[in-house]
């Protein structure tokens, strides 16, 4: 399947600053199954294109996560339109080959991010089930394309087979980059709705951070949510449910500033806080012992401070939550070079944890019986060993603040213990004279002069 994108902006070789591919060389970009080739048929000042021909192998599709039977006949999974239909396959390599450009930033000259261009896009085998060319219009024609549409028969040597469900797409428009990738990300699968992989919430969030800005107001954002969904009602009334609350705060911007911005969370403050600390400490290779769901990886993957990222939790299916967030399979070589995701316990010594500058462990340890803390200190600050270590836990003073709270209440039916604030620091500063660590203490979120803070940071930093 071929996809092209052409400009005359004056000069057109700035394209490749966009796209971050230079003109001159051939580069490929290993898929899941098969591979992304993005080259340029012509480069001058007057016209520039580039190209992104997908490989994809078809065995190798029947090994991943999901079996395309064909619906039909046996050797269906074998013999099917995905290695030559745009589809998602095609939104994948998008998202891989393009990503810089597709969130909008351009390091060689970053004021071209945001300059509208004159683009002519062609997608050659463009497949729409159950619409065709109404559907296509519909979707891209609100967005400001003019198209030109040439659908396929069947067999030219069998013309009275009709017509296909395949078409030849041309567009063209004006606008940024970013804002076309996005395009194409989004309305390219929900005209096809047979997905090479598994729709789970995750899409939710793929389909919000790249709708962004246009979805909202789009008139077939219900049609767009639904198809992109593949028709899952749960999951599109979610996504719908979260449009229409992002288009309410964008119609009350004459609101007090106040109120328009949400309150921060205690557990983004904490987040934060972490991020900010680690950042200090010149670390390049960090660990988050007790990673869940990755939000805290997402923030260290956007410091280019940290080369070697990596994440550690006792649950796979929190590991596969934080994968499918991170957008694994979107992501690019590079980025995924530099961060690794395993199963582990921090109550068993492992080789995997050792060698990082920086760790990790945030609202972790209560989740743990106070008689495994014994050995947790000593995988974490005897084996691993990293120069610093960053643990945060709750408060339990602060407890009773807490609305249907009360004094000696736990947070979580899952802490084992929450510890006051006397209690935490004698237990981390008998773990830094024993390891040869120094250790000071933040508070996180709002202090309150008689119970302090909601939550409780040690940094431990190593005394070599």
């Amino acid at each position: 399947m071929l996809l092209t994108i052409s400009t005359t902006y004056q000069p057109a070789t700035d394209l490749g600053f966009l796209l971050h591919k230079h003109p001159d060389r051939f580069q490929s970009v290993d898929l899941s199954i098969g591979k992304a080739h993005v080259f340029y048929p012509e480069a001058t000042k007057d016209k520039t294109t580039v190209a992104l021909l997908l490989d994809i192998d078809p065995i190798d599709m029947v090994r991943g996560k999901k079996k395309f039977s064909g619906k039909g006949f046996s050797l269906g999974q074998y013999v099917n339109d995905r290695p030559y239909a745009a589809s998602s396959f095609m939104s994948v390599a998008l998202s891989k080959a393009f990503s810089t450009a597709m969130n909008g930033t351009c390091t060689g000259k970053p004021e071209l991010a945001d300059v509208k261009m004159p683009f002519e896009i062609k997608i050659t085998s463009l497949p729409a089930p159950r619409g065709g060319e109404l559907l296509i219009r519909k979707l891209f024609e609100p967005l400001g394309y003019q198209i030109t549409l040439e659908r396929h028969i069947l067999d030219d040597k069998f013309k009275e087979w009709g017509e296909s469900k395949y078409f030849t797409l041309d567009l063209s428009n004006e606008l940024t980059i970013s804002k076309l990738l996005s395009h194409l990300y989004v309305l390219i699968p929900a005209l096809d709705n047979d997905k090479h992989y598994y729709v789970s919430e995750a899409e939710i969030e793929k389909l919000l951070k790249k709708g962004k800005g246009w979805l909202e107001q789009h008139p077939e954002k219900e049609l767009i949510t639904r198809r992109y969904l593949i028709n899952l009602g749960s999951l599109t009334r979610q996504a719908l449910q979260r449009l229409s609350e992002h288009e309410d705060a964008e119609t009350n911007t004459e609101l007090d500033t106040k109120e328009d911005i949400k309150k921060e969370t205690l557990h983004q403050k904490r987040l934060n806080l972490v991020l900010e600390q680690l950042k200090k400490t010149g670390a390049k290779k960090v660990l988050d012992m007790g990673c869940g769901e990755g939000k805290l990886l997402r923030m260290l993957l956007k410091e280019k401070q940290f080369s070697k990222i990596a994440g550690m939790d006792v649950s796979y299916s929190e590991l596969t939550k934080a994968k499918d967030r991170l957008h694994w399979d979107e992501m690019a070589p590079k980025q995924q070079e530099r961060i690794h995701l395993f199963q582990g316990a921090l109550t068993y010594k492992d080789k995997r944890l050792e060698g990082y500058d920086a760790a990790a462990i945030v609202e972790v340890i209560e989740h743990l019986d106070e008689n495994r803390l014994q050995s947790f200190e000593r995988v974490v600050f005897e084996f691993a060993q990293p120069k610093t270590v960053i643990i945060t836990t709750p408060n339990i003073e602060y407890n009773a603040l807490f609305e249907n709270m009360k004094t000696g209440d736990m947070r979580h039916t899952d802490h084992r213990f929450e510890w006051t604030r006397a209690q935490f620091e004698t237990w981390a500063k008998g773990i830094a004279e024993k390891h040869n660590y120094s250790v000071e203490f933040e508070p996180i979120g709002e202090v309150n002069e008689q119970v302090g803070a909601p939550s409780q940071m040690g940094i431990f930093n190593h005394g070599n």
